[in-house]
């Protein structure tokens, strides 16, 4: 894949980004023949367009590409990348009035246009090169491109290749490459961990349960990672229907995403202590699968009435979470594929948080918009709180009525962080239909804006 940036040279070809705002004066500055080539080809600057200039030699010259109107560039994003495959072989020079984060996400976008998912059939990446433009942090925009690679690669691979198993090969190849500590409970151990949920989840599978539990740093403030890894979710004894198990391979991106933040920060050596925590589950059916109705008790001492074996991943998370909130970190951040009505009510782009402290969810904000990776803040609204109380248990893990079913989960897991500072992702991790820098498949939500607004989270 073509992850990185290309080497400068003086033969680079220059890229101009020309709006259709600013189409006239551009081309008004290019020579005459120029100006003819231009207008004969119909560039219009269209977002995502591209022009090749020939030079008095039939070689290009120079490119253009198109950015579109203001209307489409604030419905769009990436769009740099749009043009990455239709722009022949060569190492590019951008040439551009963009500064600052909207550098930073053409620069991004280009790097991110270049994935492919070739495990199971070649795929070739696109032959343009783009040298790092000036005013941009090279290292770090790779090594965000390198932890987006990963995220997509592992929610992409079937869980016939990714179950708990793999995923913590997965995590232990992420800890060899940076030099971290990899410890992993397995199996009827979790139970002698008192770690019963996670136990409960996952012992149907012939494929043993797992905590994956992941340290790197030994200065900075404390950072735990807490990301859903279930490797595949048939529903348990609520079977899913066939039309929602179809993209359950996907179930376990919120370990993806917090693997791929892990790498992120271990690349850049953020100065933090940070851990990362993953049950690794495959919520199976079986003899010994748990039940509806049956009443679990977690890793805190709450009690909790299972009213739909599919509401899975809020249990293996209490248990994580419960431990997370033991290490006495500074934040807590759980990323999780959890809920349907996260999507229902904000769609497959727009991530929800839950966050207790009200500058935690400003800095996360501010940050995923100049990050283009958007979120929107939902609350831990303490009037549903009675939605998630059975009676029979301390807990239920699936209220009836499915109303605020994004809301009643963030709930639920608040009650296993005391911590202050706690902040809940509720992502998709899925891209439906290719988009520019977007792949059909595996995405990552979350990271970059996490990562863009840790100095403001945790002061460093």
């Amino acid at each position: 894949m073509s992850l990185t940036f290309a080497p400068p040279t003086d033969n680079a070809i220059p890229l101009h980004i020309v709006t259709q705002e600013g189409l006239s004066a551009w081309r008004d500055g290019l020579e005459p023949g120029a100006q003819a080539w231009v207008r004969a080809a119909g560039f219009d600057a269209g977002a995502g367009a591209v022009a090749l200039i020939p030079g008095a030699d039939g070689a290009i010259a120079a490119a253009a590409v198109g950015f579109g109107d203001a209307k489409t560039r604030a419905r769009g994003r990436f769009q740099l990348a749009a043009a990455r495959a239709a722009l022949p072989q060569g190492s590019y020079r951008l040439v551009s009035e963009l500064s600052g984060y909207a550098l930073d996400e053409a620069a991004l976008g280009w790097l991110l246009a270049g994935y492919r998912f070739g495990r199971y059939k070649s795929a070739t990446p696109p032959k343009a090169m783009l040298i790092a433009p000036e005013g941009v942090d090279a290292p770090r925009i790779e090594a965000v491109a390198a932890g987006e690679a990963l995220i997509r690669d592992l929610i992409n691979t079937p869980a016939s290749d990714m179950g708990p198993d793999e995923l913590e090969a997965a995590a232990r190849a992420v800890a060899d490459e940076f030099g971290a500590q990899v410890d992993v409970t397995t199996g009827d151990d979790l139970l002698a961990q008192n770690l019963p949920l996670i136990h409960a989840v996952g012992r149907a599978s012939p494929r043993a349960p797992r905590l994956i539990d992941l340290r790197w740093g030994d200065r900075g403030p404390a950072l735990t990672l807490v990301g859903k890894g279930v490797c595949f979710d048939t529903g348990g004894l609520n079977i899913k229907p066939g039309s929602s198990m179809g993209l359950m391979k996907k179930d376990m991106g919120g370990a993806a995403n917090a693997l791929g933040l892990a790498r992120m920060i271990m690349a850049l050596k953020v100065p933090v202590r940070l851990r990362v925590l993953i049950p690794a589950v495959e919520n199976s059916i079986g003899g010994n699968a748990f039940r509806p109705q049956d009443i679990l008790t977690s890793r805190k001492g709450l009690t909790i009435e299972v009213n739909n074996t599919d509401a899975e991943g809020r249990l293996v998370l209490a248990d994580a979470l419960a431990l997370a909130d033991e290490g006495g970190a500074d934040l807590i951040i759980s990323l999780a594929t959890l809920t349907g009505a996260a999507r229902v009510a904000m769609g497959p782009d727009l991530v929800p948080f839950f966050a207790k402290h009200p500058r935690d969810a400003m800095a996360l904000a501010i940050a995923g918009a100049h990050a283009a990776d958007p979120l929107w803040q939902l609350p831990f609204y303490e009037p549903y709180e009675g939605m998630i109380e059975p009676g029979i248990a301390d807990l239920d893990n699936a209220p009836e009525g499915g109303f605020a079913g994004a809301i009643t989960a963030a709930l639920f897991l608040r009650r296993f962080v005391e911590n202050p500072r706690y902040v809940h992702l509720d992502l998709y991790g899925w891209q439906r239909n290719a988009a520019p820098a977007r792949t059909k498949g595996g995405l990552g939500q979350g990271p970059r804006a996490i990562l863009l607004a840790l100095p403001d989270l945790l002061g460093i």
